[in-house]
């Protein structure tokens, strides 16, 4: 667990990506940015709990402190570390620290497995020890070499046509450090041809491509090459969570993202990802959000509202 720093003790690379995300993300949000798959956040104030579907993806803090719960996981950083999430997990975030004299600053890139799998076999990386797959997201502690090859990335928002010719190597080289890291070797299972963590991965890919779908959990093991016990055991271990209880976070995030941005009333949406029975989806969706369907929604579009309005 991280603890946040005071401004004035950033690093000079520090203070110079978080000057960066300020320019060029003005406003509270998560702005996208020229560069493909490279995003920059900004919170001016500590946030409520926010449930999504965490992409495989790198965070560098500049400035404040975020908490995540995987499960019953908890992973609370600031800029001292990286946060790395190899799979799709449903996660918790909360942003702790932020002001607006001092804003939540945050650098994100999505990863790309293939590109992984290719630097992996051009730098001729060894492959992992054979070892049972650990939790597909982990803190990392953020090292100059690393903040480097990020910094050279968000500069090239400077220079736009650059992009296209230096871009892709400065990508290349935030790959190379992840994968030299202390912790790349859990970048490094996750996309090797037939370990156990690359067929978690695969059956993370098939959930959520069919989470409306009933859960036969031996026809999946059986795509996989594996038992339904070695599935259970080794899907636990990277997501915290068993395949039935990743399902149904799928099915109430995409919910909940239904009644709140095509305005379906709560029946339809649950009717939708799967469920057969309203009153379960009410009793799951409740437990899951702290609200039944309708508060929740009601309490979604004020908060909303707020934030238009500030």
């Amino acid at each position: 667990m991280a603890t946040s720093q005071n401004p004035r003790s950033r690093s000079p690379r520090l203070a110079e990506l978080a000057q960066a995300i300020e320019r060029f993300a003005p406003r509270d949000g998560v702005h996208p940015t020229a560069i493909e798959r490279m995003g920059l956040i900004r919170s001016s104030r500590p946030g409520e709990p926010v449930h999504t579907l965490h992409q495989p993806a790198l965070c560098i803090i500049a400035q404040g402190s975020k908490q995540v719960m995987l499960g019953e996981d908890v992973y609370q950083y600031d800029a001292s570390h990286h946060l790395v999430v190899s799979v799709d997990l449903p996660i918790t975030g909360q942003v702790l620290q932020a002001t607006s004299q001092v804003p939540y600053l945050c650098f994100r890139l999505d990863l790309d497995p293939g590109e992984l799998a290719d630097m992996i076999l051009q730098a001729r990386l060894p492959a992992p020890a054979q070892r049972t797959p650990t939790r597909g997201m982990y803190l990392g502690e953020t090292c100059p070499l690393l903040l480097d090859a990020v910094l050279r990335l968000v500069r090239l928002l400077d220079t736009p046509e650059d992009i296209p010719a230096l871009a892709p190597l400065a990508m290349r080289e935030i790959l190379y450090r992840l994968l030299k890291g202390e912790h790349g070797w859990r970048l490094n299972q996750i996309v090797t041809a037939n370990s156990q963590a690359q067929r978690i991965a695969r059956v993370i890919g098939w959930l959520k491509e069919h989470f409306a779908e009933p859960l036969r959990i031996e026809d999946i093991a059986r795509e996989v090459h594996m038992s339904t016990s070695s599935l259970h055991h080794h899907f636990k271990a990277v997501t915290a969570m068993s395949p039935l209880q990743y399902q149904k976070q799928l099915r109430l995030q995409e919910a909940r993202r239904l009644m709140l941005s095509e305005d379906v009333d709560a029946a339809t949406a649950g009717f939708r990802v799967g469920y057969e029975s309203p009153s379960q989806f009410s009793r799951e969706y409740s437990r899951l959000f702290g609200a039944p369907p309708a508060r929740d929604q009601r309490r979604l579009r004020q908060s909303q509202e707020v934030q238009l309005a500030s």
